[in-house]
């Protein structure tokens, strides 16, 4: 086929042009605006796993919390509630409201009581690592995890009197336990 032919095939084709304001981007300097876009987003979810849950958004400093919890007692929330699942979430949850927003979200994301739970799986790991320290080891370093996590791991070990520091990069980074 000669390009004179494939030109003469060539359909015009009409298309609308949707103009987008200013205004259609939300600014995370407003009060709630992060919150908002969260629950919002996280209610969608919902509505798609045909799932009841009450959302409530909790502003402290600059870190927004959004929890969800299960409004009937049924458990229908049990498997979100998963630590995996809710981490899987979180960060689903705070591109969508990075790409609202065009800012970095450092929201956090609990589900059905999951960040309790992490807590307390976190202090007992913590209290396993303070015996090993106890029982003579220099150090003791903990698996990988979250910023979040570690900040609470570094609070639960300041609280047991010893001294803690976060090491390696990336998904790597864990938190390494001493004696003072």
């Amino acid at each position: 086929m000669s390009s004179e032919q494939i030109t003469d095939d060539v359909e015009v084709v009409e298309v609308d042009v949707i103009e987008v304001e200013a205004t259609d981007v939300v600014s995370s300097d407003g009060d709630g605006d992060e919150g908002d876009i969260a629950a919002d987003y996280i209610e969608g979810l919902l509505d798609i796993a045909d799932l009841d849950g009450d959302l409530e958004i909790e502003v402290q400093g600059e870190r927004v919390t959004l929890t969800v919890t299960d409004p009937s007692g049924s458990g229908s929330l049990r498997r979100l509630s998963n630590p995996d699942t809710v981490a899987a979430l979180q960060d689903l949850t705070r591109i969508a409201v990075q790409a609202r927003t065009g800012e970095f979200s450092r929201l956090i994301l609990d589900i059905g009581g999951s960040r309790d739970a992490r807590a307390g799986e976190l202090a007992a790991i913590v209290d396993a690592a303070v015996a090993r320290i106890e029982g003579g080891a220099a150090s003791a370093a903990l698996p990988a995890m979250s910023s979040y996590e570690r900040k609470l791991v570094h609070d639960l070990v300041a609280e047991r009197g010893y001294h803690s520091e976060s090491e390696g990069e990336g998904r790597d980074r864990h938190t390494v336990i001493k004696a003072r």
